[in-house]
């Protein structure tokens, strides 16, 4: 039976169910990225925008006094009378994007070895979990397991390809322009791409693609442009300075939201969001026509 380890420490033992979301303790966290607990809620408060909600969040006093019984790790203030134990401090619990988040802040070759242990260990526990009953998942957790022999980013990305968001930490430029690959493939007819910072890489996507493309930007090379326009007819450009975030808009029905510039895409930290109000993508198609094409 393969097992995740980490300093004799069994991973996914570290691993609980709150509020539907798979958890785990800041302290546990701390002790396998080998520093204080104090020291990661401090990278926490001081980066509060990047933990929402479905990242991290405080136990209430009833979870809390739950996972103490099952856990050595919670703060607790042990009385002198012998009266029983009680909790100290809430502890916050971070879900698998919490873990990612906090491991690209660390900045640690620690911390960056042992997150891909963590986040392997919740995919292992949610694909269990999917396929399991309560009472197989209960009795046989220790002896059913799930290959995941699979390099880790590739399961990650395959297994929830169907997620809205996708988050990417500097470096990953491959997978960041795989994506985008992947997202611009599923256009029928039309594509939409809304960014001030556009380089001749975006038109050498656009060349494979035999679909109607329309770039909303203030700033591309025209020497590029016009060379590429001399060889294929399916690019359109409207310059318009009125957008700061960057979008993709497939066959006028889907939208994207992107956070960074598609000339930067993996360089620095940053998500590719699928948006679903319609009423935003209804505004974005009017916006993108109010000013002439180039």
């Amino acid at each position: 039976m393969n097992e995740l380890m980490i300093n004799n420490i069994k991973i996914e033992n570290l691993i609980y169910e709150i509020r539907g979301k798979q958890v785990m303790l800041a302290s546990d966290v701390a002790k396998l990225y080998q520093v204080e607990t104090k020291a990661l809620n401090q990278v926490v408060k001081r980066n509060l925008n990047r933990f929402p909600e479905d990242f991290c969040f405080q136990l209430t006093l009833e979870e809390a006094q739950e996972v103490s019984s099952r856990s050595q790790i919670v703060t607790l203030n042990r009385s002198g009378n012998n009266r029983g134990n009680n909790i100290k401090y809430l502890p916050y619990v971070f879900t698998e994007h919490g873990v990612m988040m906090l491991s690209g802040l660390l900045k640690s070759d620690i911390a960056a070895k042992v997150n891909v242990a963590i986040i392997k260990a919740f995919v292992l526990m949610r694909k269990y979990i999917a396929n399991n009953t309560l009472e197989t998942r209960v009795s046989n957790i220790e002896t059913k397991l799930i290959d995941y022999d699979h390099k880790f980013e590739l399961i990650f990305d395959k297994m929830d390809n169907e997620k809205p968001y996708h988050l990417f930490f500097n470096g990953a430029i491959y997978d960041a322009y795989s994506l985008l690959c992947d997202i611009l493939s599923q256009a029928q007819e039309s594509i939409a791409i809304i960014d001030n910072y556009l380089d001749k890489n975006i038109l050498d996507v656009f060349a494979s693609i035999q679909k109607d493309v329309l770039i909303v930007t203030k700033n591309i090379n025209k020497k590029d442009l016009e060379m590429y326009e001399h060889q294929y007819q399916n690019v359109k450009i409207i310059k318009n300075d009125s957008f700061h975030d960057r979008f993709i808009i497939i066959d006028k029905k889907t939208l994207y939201h992107c956070g960074a510039s598609f000339k930067d895409l993996g360089k620095k930290c940053f998500a590719i969001t699928k948006m679903t109000d319609e009423e935003i993508l209804s505004q974005l198609l009017v916006k993108i026509t109010e000013v002439d094409i180039i």
